[in-house]
């Protein structure tokens, strides 16, 4: 994997897929995966739009399948690391804070929020007690910091977890920039590398932009955190929301996109 840039460009793509959002649920990706085996061909792309931890009860599971289907593709297709983007997600950024907690002005608190939305799951899915954590988050610098250490242990002891972390993309790009990739939304008003954190905190009415974002006709991303009703992915629209509420149906929406942005196919886990 190539951590020089936060940003991948996306070359002479036959297709591109993108998988949204998918939450540790294991059983739905593992649905996907089958189907992507199945169907990728020579000189496709794949991009992961962020959040495939967090929430369900499986995210060191799902991690390692999401390792083993870069593996079986990069093996099969001799593929080069920046044909399978990772992007970074909500979940990935609040876990990637947890794992320099003892940095943190405020642990106690920071914990408690970060439970709230969904980490508490992926630390036990690492075999790590929540109300351990939380004791320890009030116990001082010293036992925070070898309670991280042994968290870090726990990725570099599955494989490919740690690296995962370490490469994540804030977005990705096709050659042609007609067609942009983010977890979340971005700001219209900024250019790609003045985001900060909008692309997986989101940005105010970004569901409602009408209008390409600079050359970009097509921007998909992988999380909404509104339930929109009667929602529908429309060939028209700029946003593709590769996600639907509630979190509690277990969804994983995908979707296999041209160069320039049009849209080839939108699918869901059987």
């Amino acid at each position: 994997m190539d951590n020089i840039s936060n940003f991948v460009e996306l070359k002479k793509s036959n297709k591109i897929w993108a998988i949204g959002s998918i939450h540790s649920n294991l059983k739905s990706f593992n649905s996907i995966k089958e189907f992507i085996l199945k169907n990728f061909e020579k000189n496709d792309k794949l991009v992961f739009l962020g959040n495939i931890i967090g929430l369900g009860n499986n995210s060191k599971e799902t991690l390692s399948s999401v390792i083993n289907l870069r593996f079986s593709l990069m093996s099969k297709f001799k593929l080069k690391p920046e044909s399978i983007i990772f992007l970074r997600g909500a979940q990935e950024e609040m876990f990637s804070k947890l794992l320099q907690l003892q940095l943190a002005p405020n642990p106690g608190e920071i914990i408690e929020w970060m439970f709230d939305h969904g980490v508490n799951e992926t630390i036990k899915s690492y075999g790590f007690s929540e109300n351990e954590l939380k004791n320890i988050a009030s116990s001082g610098t010293i036992n925070i910091s070898k309670w991280t250490t042994n968290l870090n242990k726990a990725l570099h002891n599955n494989p490919g977890h740690m690296e995962y972390f370490l490469n994540l993309k804030h977005a990705a790009y096709s050659y042609t920039k007609k067609i942009l990739f983010v977890n979340r939304g971005v700001d219209i008003t900024r250019p790609l590398s003045a985001q900060n954190d909008c692309f997986w905190w989101g940005f105010q009415n970004f569901s409602k932009i009408q209008q390409p974002y600079k050359t970009f006709l097509r921007i998909v991303r992988g999380y909404e955190s509104e339930h929109l009703e009667q929602f529908e992915i429309t060939k028209d629209n700029v946003v593709c929301t590769l996600f639907k509420q509630p979190l509690s149906n277990k969804s994983i929406l995908c979707g296999i996109f041209k160069e320039n942005g049009e849209i080839l196919d939108l699918f869901e886990n059987k």
